[in-house]
């Protein structure tokens, strides 16, 4: 039976629930809402947060503070993790004397050919096969290892410098992309995984056919894909492996100074990567706008030497005027935090200033135009933050190569689209940052509200060129499939930077048109335009959307990731587009 107390406490809590959740109720009864207290208004950087696990809510303000207070929903806490630490070393030397725990050999197919003596015909095979005692050749033969890429063998053995040797497939060729270098890390992280090894030594069984310009890319990709194939995002399990690898050679790609500058930068890169997919990967009950904002904080204060912090709160973001963006907002009980990340050289030298602007929907209902149905995806849409992750991840690499000669802004409009009483409509006109109206006839068509007013802000920045990241549009995935990232731009020069990037990266890009005609679909007769049009060529016109909150002196691009942000084999995030960016960046540096 309820007591007094216990009656008069629980009417207290969902009165306090009412006039939290009810605007109109608070009028109603002559009761005004405090404003929340903003995380940082001005344009000063944020103090130092503690290291942290990823969801950790720090004190920044009363209403950050009282929000700390309060365990995620579902009394969810990630586990610490550190990504995978290895040290790589480009050397010369003879692959048979290296002393470790496993020697992996990567061969193609036609590597394995035999002369009439049944004796490899590929010299280092031939060697290696002889050390053994022909031991090689006869596990090839009964594992049926034809070299095909995929394929793999491991021979554990006595007697040797070496513990362990594997054969990894290739398929016809040497690895001569990005993509196929990467490729082959991982293969090589996979068999040192099943092994438990803590050492282990690369050998490309044809060096030759690698071309020798393309042996440093070559050497980084591999030891990029060497750390994300270890990679395992076990924060929200209760049990994970634990990574053995520590020591990792590459033998026979060059050795020196400017090669061990490069598996620098590799690690480095693939730092930013893992924590793009980190972010990813974090459910939407512990990755809310305030967490992400913290996260975002915490690379600044980690690289204050080139990084501040700005972030955002409510009411500054309505002295700005960004009614779109707050608009997508206005139903989560969890408030905004536009968050804006400046890198700045530590020799203060800038010739060129760079903006990368990222969505940053921690969790997408949908709206009162919910997502329902088979094929919905409703429950991934903790990664309708995807760009958000790009951006930031991009940031945290960034904060650690330190390029000079280069500005760049990191922007997000972070947010939730929920339901309520509070939320936006079908039919609602809202007013964008450059004064611009929007007929809302589709509230599941937010990330462009949310990124109208932040590319507002951005071009406000002074800055000369942008690239806008989002998992904008299933259009784009039912057009270039789960792999390949759709890009939009008015700027040839752009897409040239943007796809040299790409080729260094091993990320998959293919332009489409910005088609004028098409925003046709896009006119409103009570409003400037609506923010959505027909089913048909639903990625351009999202595209030319865009393109109406951009200053027409900015260099501008508009990618839209939806299809590879994800795995659905893997069920986890890529940490797609963060080494595309940091290459760009890179090339915008130096040029």
């Amino acid at each position: 039976m309820a007591t007094a107390a216990s009656t008069s406490a629980a009417a207290a809590v969902l009165a306090s629930r009412l006039l939290r959740r009810s605007p109109r109720l608070l009028r109603r009864l002559g009761l005004s809402r405090a404003p929340p207290v903003a995380l940082s208004s001005s344009s000063r950087p944020l103090a130092p947060l503690a290291r942290q696990p990823l969801g950790h809510r720090a004190r920044m303000g009363h209403t950050a503070a009282a929000a700390a207070a309060e365990p995620a929903l579902g009394l969810t806490k990630p586990n610490a993790a550190e990504p995978p630490q290895i040290t790589f070393s480009a050397k010369d030397i003879e692959f048979s004397e290296w002393k470790g725990d496993i020697l992996a050999v990567a061969v193609t197919e036609k590597d394995l050919s035999k002369d009439s003596d049944s004796k490899f015909e590929n010299a280092v095979l031939k060697k290696l096969d002889s050390q053994l005692g022909g031991l090689l050749s006869e596990a090839a033969a009964e594992e049926d290892f034809t070299g095909k890429a995929g394929q793999s063998v491991v021979l554990r053995l006595a007697g040797q410098g070496f513990k362990r040797v594997g054969l990894i497939g290739l398929g016809q060729n040497a690895p001569s992309t990005a993509a196929a270098s990467r490729g082959l890390g991982e293969s090589v992280a996979s068999v040192a995984k099943s092994a438990q090894a803590s050492s282990a030594a690369i050998v490309v069984a044809s060096p030759s056919g690698i071309q020798e310009e393309f042996k440093l890319t070559a050497a980084a990709a591999i030891a990029s894909g060497t750390v994300l194939g270890l990679y395992e995002d076990s924060r929200y399990k209760s049990e994970s492996k634990k990574v053995h690898l520590k020591q990792v050679d590459i033998i026979g790609l060059g050795s020196g100074p400017e090669v061990d500058q490069k598996l620098k930068y590799a690690n480095d890169l693939s730092s930013g990567v893992i924590f793009g997919r980190e972010l990813v990967n974090s459910p939407a009950n512990v990755l809310t706008p305030a967490v992400l904002a913290e996260e975002a904080s915490k690379i600044a204060s980690t690289y204050s030497d080139v990084f501040t912090a700005t972030i955002l709160d409510v009411e500054k973001c309505k002295e700005l005027k960004m009614g779109s963006y707050l608009a997508v907002a206005a139903a989560s009980a969890n408030p905004p935090h536009f968050i804006h990340l400046c890198y700045k050289p530590t020799d203060g030298n800038v010739k060129r200033k760079l903006a990368i602007v990222g969505k940053g929907l921690t969790f997408d209902s949908g709206g009162y135009n919910i997502k329902t149905g088979p094929g919905c995806s409703i429950e991934l849409m903790k990664f309708d933050m995807g760009g958000s992750a790009a951006v930031f991840g991009a940031a945290k690499a960034l904060g650690q190569i330190k390029p000079p000669g280069v500005e760049v802004h990191f922007i997000v409009a972070a947010c939730e689209n929920m339901i309520s009483g509070t939320g936006m409509r079908p039919g609602d006109i809202v007013t964008a940052s450059n004064g611009k109206t929007i007929e809302v006839n589709n509230t599941d068509a937010e990330g462009r509200l949310t990124l109208a007013d932040a590319l507002v802000y951005a071009c406000n920045q002074g800055v000369d060129k942008i690239v806008d990241l989002a998992t904008l549009t299933g259009a784009c995935v039912v057009a270039l499939g789960p792999s390949i990232a759709g890009i939009f731009t008015p700027s040839d020069e752009l897409a040239k930077e943007v796809t040299a990037a790409s080729e260094v990266s091993g990320e998959k890009f293919w332009r489409l048109p910005l088609e004028d005609s098409y925003w046709e679909s896009m006119k409103s007769g009570v409003a400037d335009m609506v923010n959505t049009g027909g089913r048909q060529g639903g990625s351009i016109t999202a595209a030319l959307f865009l393109k109406q909150f951009v200053d027409e002196k900015v260099q501008w691009m508009h990618i839209d990731m939806a299809g590879p942000v994800w795995n659905d084999k893997k069920r986890a995030a890529t940490g797609f587009g963060v080494s595309t960016l940091v290459e760009w960046i890179l090339k915008n540096s130096s040029s």
